[in-house]
């Protein structure tokens, strides 16, 4: 019994033996995984901070640049706010001289009305005694101007303006050759082919009768068939359906001395 006692205690001491020895061995074991588990966290720790510290760094580079254009568009704008008070003090000096000369206008708007209404009557005088040319168009030019003088809406600025618009047509006429589509006071149509203000020429549309104005006798004057084709030729040129070519037109008799 006492034998086997032995025998038990011995395989028991054996047994602790091999469980310390174990543990001894399993201890640094786990102590160098647990360092190992340490320094791979502390590495991703690291990385994450890094990628961190970089997104901070391009945010903050980001916002230094933003800043410098803020401070550049800032600049840019004092210059235009100091442009734009000099250009409003220029305005402002501008209207008031413009009230002045407002008031001024309405001073010789009342002196300068009389004069417009005369001009418009010596063009009226004038027209009537011209060649009978575009009567039709320059008698509504006329009444355009009478019924423009009447309007409160339109500035005698505008007004004197037109006057001497219609002035100028009429002085272009003296210096344009023309062809146009019109009747006759017995209401034929014709074609009639105005050269400057030294001839007006009527032609039929079957190009049958042809005539001149006589501005001394007032009258149309017959032309014989002779002038046909230099007529044809005048109204082509004046259409610009030909180029510009010497023609034989009948013309006035220059008056000396009052004679014809």
């Amino acid at each position: 019994m006492r034998r086997n006692r032995l025998s038990t205690q011995k395989r028991w001491g054996v047994a602790l033996a091999v469980v310390l020895l174990l543990a001894s061995a399993t201890a640094p074991a786990q102590t160098l995984a647990q360092a190992v588990e340490a320094r791979t966290s502390g590495n991703a720790e690291g990385m994450e901070s890094q990628r961190r510290i970089d997104a901070l760094s391009e945010e903050t580079d980001k916002m230094l640049a933003e800043y410098r254009t803020r401070l550049k568009q800032i600049d840019a704008l004092r210059v235009y706010n100091s442009q734009m008070e000099q250009l409003i003090a220029s305005q402002d000096t501008e209207m008031a001289s413009l009230r002045r000369q407002i008031d001024d206008v309405e001073v010789v708007g009342r002196g300068v009305t009389p004069l417009m209404l005369k001009m418009i009557d010596s063009l009226d005088a004038f027209v009537a005694l011209d060649v009978p040319f575009l009567a039709e168009e320059r008698s509504r030019r006329l009444e355009h101007l009478r019924d423009l003088m009447g309007r409160a809406d339109v500035t005698n600025a505008e007004k004197y303006r037109r006057i001497l618009e219609a002035y100028q047509i009429e002085n272009d006429y003296g210096r344009t050759i023309e062809a146009y589509r019109g009747t006759l006071a017995d209401g034929r149509t014709v074609d009639f082919l105005r050269v400057g203000r030294i001839a007006l020429i009527y032609q039929t549309l079957d190009a049958d009768e042809a005539a001149v104005w006589d501005q001394a006798a007032r009258e149309w004057v017959p032309l014989d068939a002779s002038y046909r084709t230099a007529i044809k030729d005048g109204l082509r040129i004046a259409r610009k359906q030909s180029a510009p070519d010497m023609i034989r037109l009948p013309l006035p008799a220059a008056q000396v001395g009052g004679q014809s």
